[in-house]
């Protein structure tokens, strides 16, 4: 992000009125790679061919902000390969980490990583320090420390299914997973930082947490995401779960996050009454049946119905729900980018009704 990127995300966290109404999209491997034309395993292998693809998104979309922006990242295999997970890796599919944990008593046997050195975390730093002049040289910082959240993290080295049956069965244990792991990402976050000072943000995904229920989530993940969200003394503090969150929205102010990507199973509306209005929010139009399957007058009145739909537009930045989706094509992003300029302009607003 460039300097006056990062202080109009600021603005929208903050709740002041941004216009043009502000576009913005969370972009990685599943979109940048194939839109670049290259393979996923080509954006993964090669630092050149990974840095083209990020230089072609913000060349091309000048007007839009890309969080977290150069995002150096191995898909769903980054942080578990730190524990040990075997990551099976192709050509042009997504990769994938195998589990490490085939019983609960498994958990006794896991150290916590150190990131300096353990899995693929050390080459996500080479690369970032390696690039670095190059993306300052384009004008943007490294803003962003990244990290998948800890109940993500815990499905992969266990398997979503019985990780979410043991949280029932032996919660003792999930708790004692859960620890490990989030001691884990609070020191890859914080070395993050460490190696990039220009962070200011803490980006965390974790789309598990959509899959339980409210008391669940106060118990299991509200207390290790807070923990993570409030260590760093970091200005934007965003979360990822696409899944459904209507048993943790109303607590995300509480658990210290202040920009929230959701799914498409929830206006925006309804999310702002969930939040009370303290959580900027980043979202929904529908990622593969609009943006990426639609045509380009498809994406324009998605924007528009989207706009209408809100009587405040603060604290929104416009986007898809969830991450930008594969095979989304230039020109429905730059149909989202002009027709969200064109609702902007003042002459496209209904008048204000007099008070008299």
């Amino acid at each position: 992000m460039t300097n006056k990127q990062w202080q109009t995300l600021l603005a929208v966290i903050r709740g002041e009125r941004v216009m043009p109404l502000p576009a913005a999209f969370i972009i990685d491997s599943p979109w940048l790679p194939n839109w670049a034309g290259m393979t996923i395993l080509d954006y993964y292998a090669s630092e050149e061919r990974w840095l083209q693809a990020n230089l072609k998104a913000i060349q091309t979309f000048p007007d839009c902000l890309f969080l977290p922006g150069f995002w150096s990242e191995f898909g769903m295999c980054t942080e578990p390969s730190a524990f040990g997970a075997k990551c099976l890796f192709y050509e042009n599919e997504f990769p994938f980490a195998e589990k490490v944990i085939h019983s609960v008593e498994d958990i006794d046997g896991l150290a916590q990583p150190d990131p300096r050195r353990d899995g693929l975390l050390p080459f996500v730093i080479k690369r970032l320090r390696d690039c670095q002049p190059q993306i300052e040289a384009a004008g943007h910082r490294i803003r962003f420390a990244i990290s998948r959240g800890p109940l993500n993290i815990a499905s992969f080295l266990m398997g979503p299914t019985e990780f979410l049956t043991e949280m029932k069965i032996t919660p003792e244990k999930i708790h004692q997973l859960l620890r490990l792991i989030t001691n884990f990402v609070s020191d890859w976050l914080a070395y993050q930082r460490e190696c990039f000072p220009t962070i200011d943000g803490v980006l965390m995904l974790d789309d598990i947490v959509g899959f339980i229920g409210e008391a669940d989530f106060k118990e299991f993940a509200q207390p290790y995401l807070k923990e993570l969200f409030t260590r760093l003394d970091v200005s934007v503090r965003a979360f990822h779960n696409d899944s459904p969150c209507k048993a943790s929205a109303p607590h995300l102010v509480d658990t210290g996050i202040n920009l929230f990507n959701m799914g498409i199973d929830v206006a925006l509306k309804e999310l702002q009454d969930w939040t009370g209005g303290q959580v900027a929010l980043m979202g929904n139009i529908p990622p593969r049946d609009v943006l990426a399957a639609g045509t380009a007058k498809d994406v324009e009145t998605a924007v528009e119905e989207q706009v209408s739909s809100l009587a405040d537009t603060r604290r929104i930045l416009f986007s898809c729900g969830g991450g930008m989706p594969p095979d989304v094509p230039s020109e429905n992003v730059e149909a989202f980018i002009v027709k969200l300029k064109d609702v902007s302009a003042p002459e496209s607003r209904p008048p204000r009704r007099s008070s008299a």
